[in-house]
């Protein structure tokens, strides 16, 4: 085990020198280059401190799996720079200066104006592509402005991919549905770049798409790539189905590839799991005020109106409407990470404030709130200690592409103690079938299920928690990342634009 991989459990170290030996075979026989990621989202943001700039992760999925990735192998990060410190401990080419980067490979930033943030970010990204991508009742907006600028920052990304390339053959992984165009645009200045795009979020059905002015020309951009991923076979058949609608189907070949995490070696130590339990409890009581020996439901969310929040909040207020038995013995803490700009967000701050409040005047006393509301965020020790600490993880989103809160509570529980309830429409079901499945828009279910969930027995929680973990233990983010840069590596063979992949395996295999 090396710097890269220390902290990591045996599986995860297994699967990262996989994958560095695939480059490693690959770029020595001269089929690629480094290994170049890109994506909207730095995985280091720098802010003003009294004692100087400070990095910090930001919390997503997207950071928490590609970071670890990249941190392992090595290779450039390009993303936007929004930090208030991101530009003093960069050069005057944007790359970040090794004193203020805590990971081995390089980053990149791009510095945006705010007119191209506005276009670009706010706007066609989060108000238009972020909701026709989710089915969770907040309508798209789109303007053509927007597209116009969403094009331009794509272009800007696409050309400093050419800058930072090493070989004419680099791996490009590109991430998300920000920079849908930049698979295209890299094939015009690099033609034999091995492109892969990974579509993070839900892609929805092609009637969703039937309003989007821009469709066939994002459609040729994602379809520029030699392998586009998406998370779930669902996904997969929508995007075929909207690729058969398409006036150019492209040259990408596709498959599903269920992103996870890097199964810590935290999870495997052999110091008693009950002691690591009652000493997260004991933090997560001080932090948050939680009663001693009341049961703790936890919900750990981005404020987005996708996740679920306001539902999880109502069923939990259903809950205590019909079990009075509960009073006293049981809170719900919600670790929220701020959200976006706009009025969807505004709104639901609002109503989650709103209905927490009431709940709490409805149901508390001095000695007992039923929820603990904690909208400012937590860093990544103190939510592994909530995970360990609580009773039953609510991951409750109304749609998502993965959701990898799941995947981490059920990875921090070596103890094989808790519960997950977790929503049908989020990727992870797909895999966790232990879980407690449920539609969080029927509160009442919801309520029901969370009721089952206090209410499972030891032996239950145990069985459930061990097949979920032995799930996880086998499908880490390396393993991800190995099967999309060898499927790729497939691809784009098969299109004549790099040497076979050199071992044998299915086209597009996909993480079943």
């Amino acid at each position: 085990m090396n710097g890269r991989t220390a902290g990591l459990s045996a599986d995860a170290v297994r699967d990262a020198a996989g994958l560095t030996r695939l480059l490693g075979r690959l770029g020595g026989a001269g089929d690629c280059g480094d290994l170049i990621v890109v994506s909207n989202r730095a995985p280091w943001i720098h802010s003003h401190t009294s004692t100087g700039p400070v990095a910090r992760r930001p919390a997503g999925g997207l950071v928490t799996a590609l970071e670890t990735v990249l941190a392992a192998q090595g290779g450039c990060w390009i993303a936007h720079g929004s930090g208030e410190a991101d530009r003093i401990t960069s050069d005057s080419q944007g790359h970040v200066l090794a004193r203020h980067l805590p990971s081995p490979y390089r980053l990149r930033r791009l510095w945006l104006s705010d007119e191209e943030v506005d276009g670009h970010y706010h706007g066609m990204a989060n108000e238009g592509l972020w909701p026709l991508c989710h089915d969770a009742g907040v309508a798209p907006v789109l303007r053509g402005a927007d597209w116009r600028r969403y094009r331009e920052v794509n272009r800007r990304f696409a050309d400093a991919v050419a800058d930072e390339a090493r070989s004419e053959r680099p791996v490009v992984l590109v991430q998300d549905y920000h920079l849908a165009l930049v698979p295209r645009m890299i094939r015009e200045r690099l033609p034999q770049a091995i492109v892969i795009a990974f579509w993070h979020i839900p892609f929805p059905p092609p009637q969703a798409w039937l309003g989007f002015p821009w469709r066939e020309e994002l459609m040729a951009g994602l379809l520029s790539s030699d392998l586009v991923g998406v998370q779930t076979a669902a996904d997969l058949a929508h995007l075929g189905a909207l690729r058969a609608m398409s006036a150019s189907s492209g040259r990408a070949a596709a498959g599903a590839y269920p992103i996870s995490i890097a199964w810590p070696e935290a999870a495997e130590r052999t110091a008693p799991p009950a002691a690591s339990r009652d000493a997260a409890r004991r933090l997560v009581e001080g932090r948050f005020g939680v009663p001693p020996r009341v049961r703790l439901l936890l919900g750990v969310d981005r404020l987005d109106y996708t996740k679920g929040i306001a539902e999880r909040l109502q069923a939990f207020e259903c809950l205590l409407e019909r079990r009075p038995d509960l009073h006293g013995r049981v809170s719900l803490l919600q670790v929220t990470a701020p959200g976006r700009a706009g009025p969807a967000y505004r709104w639901l701050e609002h109503t989650v404030r709103t209905v927490a409040m009431r709940i709490n005047a409805r149901f508390g006393d001095a000695a007992w709130r039923p929820v603990l509301l904690h909208l400012d965020g937590a860093d990544a020790a103190t939510v592994a200690d909530c995970y360990r600490a609580c009773d039953v993880c609510l991951v409750t989103s109304l749609h998502d592409g993965m959701n990898l809160v799941a995947k981490e509570f059920v990875a921090a529980r070596a103890d094989l103690r808790g519960a997950l309830v977790l929503g049908r429409r989020a990727g992870a079901a797909a895999e966790l079938r232990q879980a407690l499945a449920v539609d969080p828009r029927d509160i009442g279910a919801l309520a029901a299920t969370i009721a089952a969930a206090l209410a499972m027995p030891r032996h239950e929680q145990a069985l459930r928690m061990a097949a979920m973990r032995a799930v996880l233990r086998r499908r880490t983010v390396f393993g991800w990342a190995g099967r999309l840069l060898e499927d790729g590596m497939r691809a784009a063979a098969a299109c004549g634009t790099a040497a076979p992949a050199p071992r044998a395996v299915p086209l597009l295999e996909a993480a079943a």
